[in-house]
């Protein structure tokens, strides 16, 4: 439809046959870091959930962190906004040091890579666990920042080489602490850059898909070889003139 619409070839549906190659069909942005931010170190973004990328033993290694936003929206939702603008309600909560325990002990932070996470996970574990052992909103947001900081000091740590993006980045508090945390200082990049670089990254997917490159590192999905995904679909006329 949308091929139609606009009269171009379009490509998408990057993760399915990285499925079929045995991966987990994510993440698909590291890709990008590889090819387009490889002067950092890390590759860090702050959405619904965390991802990082990063090379070791000049492999591309890359999963998603802990959840973030997807977590963060939910409880600020219960107090009528749509998110935590600058982390000003999670600064003023209270820090409950038994749901961090719990939150930072799920099975989960313990597996290695390649690793990814979803929304039924959140649903599974971290909700649960939350509305059991703590129901003032100002305190789950505060204590939830607070596990998003140790989840991601623990990659991080006092290294200063760090791209940082999404929109978690705007909220100040949780920089703040990923900062006190990690021993990391943490330079912003410009408003684009944090905002659509990973947009910028899936116009890069499927660039390298109609160069038939490699798209899919099986170093961070775990499928069996890096390959190159994605269906092209084209506007019915020029399908009827191919």
């Amino acid at each position: 439809m949308i091929a139609n619409v606009t009269k171009q070839q379009v490509v998408c549906d990057f993760r399915t046959q990285d499925v079929l190659l045995g991966g987990q069909g994510a993440p698909l942005v590291p890709i990008g870091d590889e090819l387009l931010f490889s002067n950092y170190d890390f590759c860090l973004n702050l959405g619904g959930f965390s991802n990082i990328s990063y090379l070791e033993k000049e492999k591309r290694i890359a999963f998603d962190v802990c959840p973030v936003n997807i977590v963060l929206n939910a409880y600020a939702h219960q107090l009528g906004v749509e998110f935590d603008d600058a982390g000003t309600l999670s600064s003023r909560g209270s820090l409950n040091t038994l749901l961090l325990e719990k939150l930072n002990s799920l099975n989960y932070y313990n597996e290695k890579p390649p690793k990814s996470l979803g929304l039924e996970w959140v649903k599974e574990h971290v909700f649960p666990l939350i509305d059991r052992l703590e129901t003032d909103v100002l305190s789950v947001l505060r204590t939830f920042v607070e596990h998003i900081a140790v989840q991601i000091s623990q990659v991080i740590q006092k290294n200063n080489s760090v791209l940082i993006t999404g929109g978690g980045v705007f909220n100040s508090f949780l920089i703040k602490r990923i900062e006190a945390i990690s021993g990391t200082e943490i330079l912003l990049p410009k408003k684009e850059l944090i905002e659509y670089k990973e947009a910028l990254i899936f116009a890069l997917l499927g660039f390298l898909k109609l160069c038939d490159r490699v798209n899919c590192l099986s170093s961070v999905t775990g499928a069996k070889k890096d390959h190159s995904s994605g269906v092209v679909f084209l506007p019915e006329k020029q399908l009827s003139n191919t």
